[in-house]
């Protein structure tokens, strides 16, 4: 099998390395571990193609340690338990722990870590915690909302960028191909800092066509495959039509364009956060159950994942297109929080002031309030507890 042209020019010293210099340059963080051999837990965040799995690698070989990679997509516990279940052994036998000194460190790289559920997660941090391995996680979504949080809080996060277009015309040099100035600017602006995406159309181009022009290249990057790039204009197009068709109660539409995320390999989560906050913003209080059913949902879908997870979505799809919609409670909040940046910290009434010592009571603090006001009154002929300027305020009509 011919290795990939990704593979082949893949960096293997930070001296190789493009883009990142906020972490990778003199003095930043990830050179200072790597050239201090400094052995931690950590999670490279950013964009498709930046070099993250370049990265761990680069780290893993400067600790001279044994390297493993998984991918969370086609892989789970069992995998983990192969890799960890393997004695290190060191100048006086197997050894225990992390120590450079005694034997050698292992790495275990896992790419797409956020597509591992929480029981994989769960799974994964003991071994974690003891040092069995030292942990290199990749992800393309935010580490806060895809990584259970005892594994999150035992490691560093880098945060990594797009490449920049210099940055991209270097890579592509990096391949010694023969590239027109006009097909290359092409190149660097469709990939849009997606180093991988690059080569991978260079490469296919070249494979199919024997050269490299602008008309090859566009012919390369054609695809059966469904358009739909996670940072691009057809994901936001996709779950805007998705939310708007659960908006206007229409369950099939609703369903469609959920089946197009998921057979482009949309993330679980990202649809099922959406669903939670479409439960309170366009139903809310005409049927507060959506609220609970959208939990579920992503309960179900942050434990299960994909395929089972599709049955879970379209469950709560088909629930929240359905249901009267009500948005009062959503422009209520809004509405006082402009105020709130309008007149600032508005003094509050004295009546429902808490007053926990002598002096307090003596100035007035929580005089005259009823703990349990009388239910004779209707809630128009009753007080306001509003600050005396917004007393005739009404957020939720």
């Amino acid at each position: 099998m011919t290795e990939p042209l990704a593979s082949k020019i893949r960096p293997k010293t930070l001296a190789e390395f493009i883009g990142q210099e906020h972490l990778v340059g003199k003095g930043k963080p990830l050179r200072v571990a790597i050239e201090k051999k400094e052995l931690f837990p950590f999670i490279l965040w950013g964009p498709p193609g930046c070099g993250k799995t370049t990265l761990a690698r680069i780290y893993a070989n400067s600790l001279g340690a044994d390297f493993y990679e998984l991918s969370a997509v086609d892989s789970g516990k069992e995998d983990i338990k192969k890799i960890v279940g393997r004695p290190k052994v060191g100048p006086w036998g197997i050894s225990k722990g992390p120590s450079l000194g005694f034997g050698k460190p292992r790495v275990l790289f896992i790419d797409e870590i956020h597509r591992f559920n929480k029981a994989q997660q769960d799974f994964l941090l003991p071994f974690v915690e003891r040092g069995d391995i030292t942990f290199i996680g990749a992800t393309t979504e935010n580490p806060s909302f895809e990584v259970i949080a005892p594994l999150l809080s035992r490691c560093r996060i880098f945060v990594l960028k797009e490449l920049s277009e210099s940055e991209m015309e270097k890579v592509i040099a990096r391949t010694k191909m023969k590239v027109p100035k006009i097909a290359r600017d092409w190149l660097v602006q469709m990939a849009s800092g997606d180093a991988r995406q690059a080569l991978g159309v260079l490469e296919t181009a070249e494979k199919l066509y024997g050269k490299i022009t602008l008309e090859t290249l566009k012919e390369a990057i054609q695809s059966t495959h469904i358009r739909y790039d996670k940072k691009g204009e057809e994901h936001y197009n996709t779950i805007s039509a998705f939310i708007k068709s659960m908006r206007a109660s229409q369950p099939d539409s609703a369903l469609y364009y959920l089946a197009r995320m998921v057979e482009a390999g949309e993330d679980p989560k990202f649809i099922a956060r959406r669903m939670v906050i479409f439960a309170s913003e366009d139903i809310g209080l005409a049927q507060p159950t959506a609220l609970v059913v959208a939990n579920a949902v992503f309960r179900a879908v942050e434990t299960i994942g994909y395929p089972e997870a599709t049955i879970n979505l379209a469950h709560g799809v088909a629930y929240l297109s359905q249901c009267k919609k009500d948005r009062r409670a959503y422009d209520a909040i809004f509405s006082a929080m402009e105020d709130v940046k309008k007149f600032g910290a508005l003094p509050v009434p004295l009546k429902i002031r808490n007053a926990p010592t002598k002096l307090m009571k003596e100035l007035g603090y929580g005089k005259g309030y009823e703990k349990y006001p009388s239910t004779s009154l209707g809630a128009s002929d009753q007080e306001s507890y509003l600050p005396e300027k917004l007393k005739k305020k009404k957020y939720l009509k």
